[in-house]
């Protein structure tokens, strides 16, 4: 493998060049109890984060994560472990809070060109789901494309594309079916050499299905979801950079559960322009679209022109994000004090 295939840009070559005269870089394709894998030139090898690193990381998003471009403190060779002494800039990260009452965020991937928010056309399907998904894989920096699997299950897949549209606005939506391949060939434009897509949805959704068709053999198990609800269980239990054998890479992960947002400022634009756009046009800036007179997301509303349910998925993650930002300031004033605690070691 060479560094081309793996995404190397001029970008991370001028950092390279910039920061470190010594060294190997690597890409972090997994991580578990914080040994990485890493491809490299020479291979894959096993590293681990030398203690200076470990020791000045505030937060999780210090260490290394899937995607990233690493430097190794000596050469890379597959007889010992590597030691990463520093990450390169990262490009676009996709990030959420982590789940629970700790405000810290969950880098999920980095150096990503293409989210695939994956949603199936059963029980799975949820339009709001897919607002939320759409919302931080436009705050990554990467390009989302929604893609709609099962559809040989589903039979008003054009009404299902319909529905979708109406949220994703210039966003590319595709219906799949890894049993009759159909659609799936569409998706190869998003998977050229030097390419990193990564996959997003719930579990049950067919991800698995999809990494290995495009892997061209079973990779990842595959389990049938529940009919009722279309629930899967867990087949892929960690992050994991693929290289396909068509080239380009693929970022598989954990099924998302719970999705909690870690930044929304540009996101919420993103998804949300027509009514972004319509609050611009308010009698009163402040105006919160319940009872003020003059507004016209409220009339937008009342005309047909917009659902009530989309008002309601806006208005909910607005609230989280500014929660979550309150709660950021606070742990910012803590550390001030010094009365924060740097996270623990992942």
């Amino acid at each position: 493998m060479n560094l081309k295939n793996l995404g190397w840009s001029e970008v991370q070559e001028r950092a390279f060049q910039t920061i470190h005269e010594q060294g190997q870089v690597g890409r972090v394709a997994a991580e578990q109890k914080g040994v990485y894998d890493l491809y490299t030139e020479r291979g894959p090898v096993k590293a681990v984060v030398t203690g200076k690193l470990q020791h000045t990381a505030k937060h999780r998003g210090d260490f290394p994560a899937v995607g990233d471009w690493v430097v190794t403190a000596s050469e890379v060779t597959t007889a010992s472990f590597a030691r990463i002494h520093s990450i390169l800039p990262r490009m676009s990260t996709f990030s959420r809070k982590e789940a629970g009452f700790v405000t810290e965020e969950q880098i999920v991937a980095t150096n990503v060109d293409t989210v695939f928010v994956v949603t199936g056309l059963d029980a799975n399907f949820n339009v709001r789901r897919i607002e939320r998904m759409l919302l931080a894989a436009w705050e990554s920096g990467a390009s989302p494309v929604v893609v709609l699997t099962k559809s040989d299950l589903c039979d008003a897949v054009d009404n299902r594309i319909d529905d979708v549209k109406q949220v994703a606005v210039g966003v590319p939506v595709y219906a799949v079916s890894s049993v009759t391949k159909v659609g799936l060939e569409r998706l190869n434009t998003y998977l050229q050499e030097g390419t990193t897509t990564v996959l997003l949805g719930s579990s049950g959704v067919g991800k698995s299905s999809l990494i290995n068709h495009f892997m061209r053999r079973p990779v990842q198990t595959v389990q049938a979801a529940r009919a009722r609800d279309a629930r899967g269980r867990h087949t892929t239990t960690y992050r994991q950079l693929l290289l396909l054998p068509d080239g380009g890479m693929m970022i598989d992960t954990p099924g998302i559960r719970e999705l909690q947002l870690w930044d929304a400022s540009d996101g919420l634009e993103n998804v949300f322009s027509d009514i972004e756009k319509l609050s611009g046009q308010c009698k009163f800036r402040n105006c919160t679209h319940q009872s003020e007179p003059g507004c016209a997301v409220k009339e937008a509303i009342e005309s047909g022109t917009l659902s009530v349910t989309r008002l309601q998925n806006y208005s909910k993650m607005e609230r989280e994000w500014q929660r979550t930002e309150e709660k950021k300031r606070r742990l910012e004033r803590l550390k001030g004090k010094g009365k924060y605690c740097r996270v623990r070691n992942h």
